[in-house]
Formats: C-alpha cells, sequence, structure tokens
C-alpha cells in the first residue's frame, strides 16, 4: 500500500523534482484539468477533485508517517487537488489557464486566512486543506476577472 501512496502524494513522482516541486505539482493539476475537459463532461470536474482529496488526505497521512515531518516538500497531491478547484466549472482559454497557475501559486505561497490555520489540522488534512483556502481565492479571482475582462480569461 505504501507505494501506491507514494505515487499518490508525489502525483506521479512530479514530487521529487528536486527545485519547486509544488510548482510541478501544480502543472500537474493543471494537465489534469484539461484532460477531464477533453473529455467533454463536465460533471466529472467536481467527481475527480473529491476523488483527489479523499486519496489525497490518505496518501498526505502516509507520508507525513513516512518522512516524519509536517507536509513534507515531495507531497505534491494537494496542489494537484488546489488547481483542480481552482479552475472548477470556469471555462478558460490558454491565458485564463495561465492565469489561474499564477493566482493559484501566489496564494498558496502567501498562505491567506484562513490557509495557515488550516495547515494546522491533523494528519493528511492539514497538507490537503491550505491548498484547498488557496484553490478557493484563486478560484474567486479568476471568477472576478471573468466577470470584469471575460476577452482575457475566456
Amino acid at each position: 500500500m505504501r507505494s501506491v501512496a507514494f505515487f499518490v502524494w508525489t502525483a506521479g513522482y512530479i514530487g521529487l523534482v528536486p527545485v519547486a516541486p509544488g510548482t510541478a505539482g501544480s502543472l500537474v493539476g493543471l494537465g489534469l484539468v484539461m484532460l477531464v475537459r477533453a473529455t467533454g463532461q463536465p460533471e466529472l470536474e467536481p467527481l475527480i477533485l473529491a476523488a483527489v482529496l479523499v486519496v489525497g488526505v490518505w496518501a498526505a497521512g502516509m507520508a507525513e508517517r513516512h518522512y516524519g515531518l509536517e507536509d513534507p516538500s515531495a507531497v505534491v497531491v494537494d496542489e494537484v487537488a488546489g488547481m483542480l478547484l481552482t479552475l472548477l466549472w470556469i471555462p478558460v482559454g490558454y491565458v485564463g489557464l495561465a492565469l489561474a497557475f499564477a493566482a493559484f501559486r501566489v496564494f498558496d505561497i502567501v498562505k491567506p486566512f484562513p490557509a495557515r490555520e488550516a495547515e494546522r489540522l491533523p494528519g493528511g488534512w492539514g497538507v490537503m486543506a491550505d491548498d484547498m483556502v488557496a484553490g478557493i481565492y484563486a478560484h474567486a479571482a479568476l471568477q472576478l476577472l471573468a466577470t470584469v475582462a471575460p476577452s482575457v480569461v475566456l
């Protein structure tokens, strides 16, 4: 089971990249969004997000026990989930994808309230929750931008 959890928490070993693993994990999330959207079935987006969250909480908890650290850098499944939430049901073009990616990375790094507090949740919950907060902020920013300047985002 640990090898399956390792594959999940590293998002297919992407979390092992030596530089900016969180950014690399966010790119995996972006790719997953694009893959899901290529199916033409938008109802899959929340289902995939829910699955990544559930499996991510489990795998991130195992990762913390494995490394003996809170939120080890190799855990990037949380970034995948954060990107899924950022783009949930927002139709975007390539510029919108880039803006969503940038917004999520900024909010993930800055950790606005209550992201830091969410990190204190036990086990895998804390690992995943702060990225969900960042995803909510990025989603709201993208929605606002899509309302104000739809030609830029869509």
